[in-house]
């Protein structure tokens, strides 16, 4: 490579052979002429920032803003995943909102602002990561401890940071013509432009100021203006025509703002999924199970006794995990090659590079590999300690089974970060198969248990907190990856990104755990459920369950929607898992009456949260371990995603919205709707922009971040009048009147429009 002086005979610069490849990312860069020899040369990328200038970039203002965006960008996944099924990616909004942010305070670096969605963008992926399988204790009957998550959070967020970092060379570096990583270099985009002068946060504040408002009035637990979900159950004729079907909407900015993000296609068939379970097979349940007067397996209560929700909790839940669980296996089984070249590459990587980084350039400085090492041996001690002595409540396993899972969390997270990391590179982030590598732990992990006959509950639990820190790092490194690549684009110092990753864990953490236990309890209800019951008779899958957290005081409803208050003192509480008499849940007897008085309906697996990648979860774990499931909803939803396939059709998004709520996919399928109208009226004009920065996907992150901080809000003031046996007099009367499904379909059209109208209106530069 030829070095010539430069004019002004202070540094050196590339001949004018290779300056066309500087002016792709930026400035033709200073470099010194009195290089050490062996840093004397310039690879053939040139990043934005040259590696020999020094930028400011891991200060505390950058570390302090990122650790606030981890925190609320953490909290605001774990409140939309656990709704909708799906997250979106944080790193472009942070990035956007960074930009303008640090201006305030005076001249930013672009390498400052990427430590803000370095750091920031670490509570996302880790708390995806969280909520796909961490609930799938409360399924398996045990409590969320706060203590639990922390940890698990913890552990799995470190190994997918920790094992990227001798990948980062190979990946990012020797494959950078090959390995995209869409996300990272579109936010590599959004840092270059903003440096540049280009402005976009207005149009993200936009949407979090209109979206915060209308989540005021519209979510159930402020305002209450109108009702939050408009419904309608037909039932035509004297033959009831489509009883038990229902056809609703969960009106939220959010879901607006998901459903436009992912675009037409994918929210097509998310509702698709919707439209079949909802409209075609709840119907044919009640078709021909009205006439049958006694309970069918899995429900407790007669066909024709239920209303749309109870068919979907009984019968299509089941089948929509049966269908998850293949759609995810069937996206593993693709990816075969891609997971064998990842882990071949890998390895040989990793023999050939023997830790010979070269230090001279500072956009090549990572941490060393006794960092690797040392971190990885201490996080297999933390999981050994931890499990050993604060084991799940009523789940002590013994030291050889908690130090195989402690060793099998760092085998499986090893093979799936090498998997995750590439994948991610070459079909982004939101297509990789996270859900189908982490069944594939779960499977294993349980096949080892069942063959050292290890099946009691425990086990499951045991299973689970292995699979889940498998999914954080999984996840975790997917994210990491394309951090490292923005960086890699920009002229980040990786060693500063591997650091501030490490503080991004760290922060977010604390906050995941807190959201997710203030959802599971803001959410929670109690219902009426008198039924007769023996508690010294034998009840196969019925069991006591010992130290609940069950409230002092509480509020049950009865069916004609009055309450009253009970305490927890007159109550033990009953856990069901596969039971043939009553549905999985929680019951409360009453040893006075002797009978079940009453439902306990945990908020997280509720219609309003979900979480059906964690409910396949605990499907998986109890099916294998207890042998105990519906197999026939199960294979129902299989041999529907094998017919899909079939078709030629993605069957994962399929198959998440086989599950969901109508209520959560046809709000999806609004926004994609609008997306479609917008793409439409563009292509007209000639101004189609379908970038990561179109005005109409920034301004639908300030949806997605309006309904999640602003529903937060609403969930920390349910949560609260459930400790304190209050009520916090904000809501509207429900005789108000706005209160009708007309007025709620009307205000989220109006809503829709504001999104079709700033989509379609250009950005000032």
């Amino acid at each position: 490579m030829n070095v010539e002086r430069s004019v002004h005979g202070e540094g050196c610069q590339l001949s004018s052979a290779r300056n066309a490849k500087f002016s792709l990312r930026g400035p033709i860069p200073y470099i010194p002429c009195n290089l050490p020899t062996e840093a004397s040369y310039v690879p053939d990328f040139q990043p934005y920032v040259s590696p020999y200038e020094h930028r400011p970039e891991f200060t505390a203002r950058a570390l302090l803003l990122g650790s606030f965006f981890g925190i609320v960008f953490g909290a605001v996944t774990v409140y939309v995943g656990l709704r909708a099924g799906l997250t979106v990616a944080a790193s472009i909004p942070i990035s956007v909102l960074s930009i303008s942010i640090l201006r305030v305070f005076g001249k930013s670096s672009i390498l400052e602002n990427n430590i803000v969605q370095t750091t920031g963008n670490a509570g996302q992926s880790i708390a995806s990561g969280v909520i796909f399988t961490l609930p799938a204790l409360i399924f398996l009957g045990f409590d969320l401890e706060y203590s639990r998550i922390f940890l698990l959070a913890l552990v799995g967020g470190w190994l997918g940071v920790l094992f990227m970092i001798p990948l980062r060379r190979q990946l990012i570096v020797e494959e950078h013509g090959t390995l995209k990583y869409p996300e990272g270099t579109a936010c590599a985009d959004v840092l270059i432009a903003g440096d540049r002068g280009g402005s976009f946060a207005s149009r993200v504040f936009f949407g979090l100021g209109l979206g915060a408002v209308y989540t005021f009035f519209q979510n159930d637990y402020l305002f209450a203006a109108w009702p939050s979900t408009p419904d309608y159950q037909p039932d035509f004729g004297p033959q009831h025509i489509m009883k038990g079907a229902a056809i609703r909407a969960d009106a939220t900015p959010e879901y607006l703002g998901v459903g436009y993000i992912i675009g037409p296609r994918v929210a097509g068939t998310i509702f698709a999924g919707g439209v079949l379970s909802w409209l075609v097979i709840m119907p044919l349940l009640y078709f021909f199970g009205k006439n049958i007067d006694h309970p069918i397996y899995p429900g407790t209560i007669p066909i024709s006794a239920m209303n749309p929700s109870q068919l979907w909790s009984s019968y299509i839940r089941p089948m929509g995990a049966g269908a998850v669980a293949a759609s995810g296996l069937i996206t593993l089984l693709k990816t075969i090659p891609t997971i064998t070249n990842a882990l071949t590459s890998g390895f040989r990587m990793m023999r050939k590079s023997g830790g010979k980084a070269d230090k001279a350039l500072r956009t090549e400085d990572d941490l060393p590999m006794s960092i690797v090492a040392g971190g990885s041996v201490a996080l297999v001690a933390i999981m050994f300690l931890f499990l050993q002595f604060k084991p799940v409540p009523g789940a002590y396993v013994g030291w050889a089974a908690n130090l195989a899972a402690s060793l099998l969390v760092v085998v499986f997270g090893f093979l799936f970060v090498t998997v995750s990391s590439r994948i991610v590179g070459l079909i982004g982030s939101s297509a990789s198969p996270v859900s189908g590598m982490t069944i594939a732990t779960l499977m294993a992990t349980a096949a080892i248990f069942l063959v050292k006959g290890w099946t009691a509950p425990a086990f499951g639990a045991l299973a689970i907190t292995v699979g889940g820190a498998v999914c954080i790092a999984a996840s975790n490194s997917g994210d990491t990856s394309q951090d490292l690549k923005t960086g890699y684009l920009i002229g980040a110092t990786p060693r500063l990104q591997q650091i501030a990753l490490m503080i991004g864990v760290c922060v977010s953490t604390v906050v995941i755990g807190l959201t997710l236990n203030a959802m599971n309890t803001g959410l929670q209800e109690f219902r009426e459920a008198a039924q007769t019951w023996d508690i010294n008779a034998s009840h196969p899958g019925v069991s006591p369950q010992q130290n609940a957290k069950l409230p002092e005081q509480f509020q049950v409803k009865g069916a004609n929607k009055t309450s009253a208050t009970h305490h927890a003192s007159e109550y033990v509480v009953l856990n069901a898992l596969g039971s043939a008499e009553l549905a999985d849940g929680k019951y409360l007897y009453s040893p006075t009456t002797g009978r079940i008085e009453a439902q306990w309906i945990q908020g997280i697996g509720s219609e309003k949260a979900a979480a059906p990648q964690a409910r396949l979860m605990a499907t998986v774990i109890n099916g294998i371990l207890s042998q105990k499931l519906p197999w026939g909803l199960v294979l129902m939803g299989v041999f529907i995603v094998i017919a899909v396939e079939l078709l030629g059709v993605r069957s994962l998004s399929f198959a998440v919205g086989s599950y969901l709520s109508i209520a959560t996919t046809l709000a999806i399928f609004a926004g994609g709707v609008v997306r479609w109208l917008v793409d439409r009226a563009l292509e007209k004009t000639g101004q189609k922009d379908d970038s990561e920065i179109s005005p109409g996907s920034l301004y639908a992150s300030g949806l997605i971040a309006a309904g999640g901080i602003v529903g937060l809000i609403g969930v920390a003031i349910k949560a609260y009048e459930q400790l304190a046996d209050t009520h916090v007099p904000i809501q509207f009367p429900e005789a108000n009147f706005l209160h009708h499904d007309l007025v709620s379909v009307l205000m989220f059209a109006a809503l829709a429009f504001s999104l079709y109208y700033f989509a379609r209106k250009p950005m000032k530069p």
